[in-house]
């Protein structure tokens, strides 16, 4: 019999038992949404920490970053490179040292390379317009030209003006060459001609000319004079007929470690890296 004679339906009071009864789809579904929860987490997590080219699981650089540079830089990116590893054990540093102008046409021609720093704007703006460089180029440093000769200057060469004389065999750089363009400029500047026995395709082989005697002098930059100053002699060269020379650093398009190889600019574009070429007597970026 229904309460109140009702033929609706009958609800009795619900008893404790009941009420837990009743309780289990809401404890379910809170689970489930935690589960969800853990789950959207665990996704999110993942995906921040995938790995990038050049990058470890945990973010930090890794794998082979290739840099391109001017011969001129050797010593000093040897040395920064060997920095740069220690401070990401991860990395390895590989350099390809050449001519500005021979690294400029590799890269255009397609060759991997992940940096390059050349010795001068010019050849730079070659890899620029060709749009094989990511961004705009920095400067990083600067150097000037010097007169190098045998060690204990036996020539007794004191100025540019002496280099115009037939009897000193003098060695340059060709003219496409960043050292050959500051040749160049300075004897433009010193009023003088020159007529050199070689033209090599990268300072350094100015440098290997005059040490092994094969050259009276040649012109190089402060840098190459300082570094071998234990086999040759540098002759400053006045400020009033010298030239300056910019040393641009990119990274090129489609590097094959992209992350590693910003790190790198960075590192010398920082005060690490930019201790380090001065104390190779590279100026800093607008001397």
């Amino acid at each position: 019999m229904r309460e109140n004679g009702s033929s609706g339906p009958h609800f009795s009071a619900p008893s404790s038992r009941r009420r837990s009864t009743s309780g289990r789809p809401v404890a379910f579904l809170a689970a489930v949404c935690a589960v969800i929860a853990a789950l959207v987490l665990a996704a999110c997590s993942s995906s921040t920490t995938t790995s990038a080219p050049g990058s470890s699981s945990s973010g930090k650089l890794s794998g082979t970053v290739t840099v391109f540079a001017a011969t001129s830089l050797t010593d000093a990116f040897n040395q920064i490179g060997a920095a740069f590893e220690k401070a990401n054990p991860g990395v390895t540093v590989k350099f390809n040292y050449q001519g500005s102008s021979s690294l400029a046409t590799s890269i255009n021609q397609g060759a991997p390379a992940d940096v390059f720093a050349s010795a001068a704007p010019t050849n730079m703006k070659t890899v620029t317009d060709a749009g094989n460089a990511v961004g705009t180029p920095k400067i990083f440093a600067s150097n000037t030209g010097e007169i190098l000769v045998e060690s204990g200057n036996p020539k007794k060469i004191t100025s540019v003006k002496d280099l115009a004389n037939p009897a000193i065999k003098v060695v340059v750089c060709a003219p496409e060459v960043p050292c050959g363009a500051v040749a160049q400029e300075i004897f433009k500047n010193a009023g003088v001609t020159v007529k050199p026995v070689s033209e090599e395709t990268n300072v350094g082989g100015v440098v290997t000319k005059v040490t092994l005697g094969e050259a009276d002098a040649g012109i190089v930059y402060v840098t190459d004079a300082k570094e071998n100053a234990s086999k040759a002699t540098g002759v400053p060269i006045p400020a009033s007929q010298n030239a300056t020379t910019e040393y641009p650093i990119v990274q090129v398009k489609d590097a094959p470690n992209a992350k590693a190889a910003d790190a790198f600019i960075s590192y010398v574009l920082g005060p690490d890296g930019q201790k380090v070429l001065a104390s190779f007597g590279f100026m800093p970026p607008g001397s």
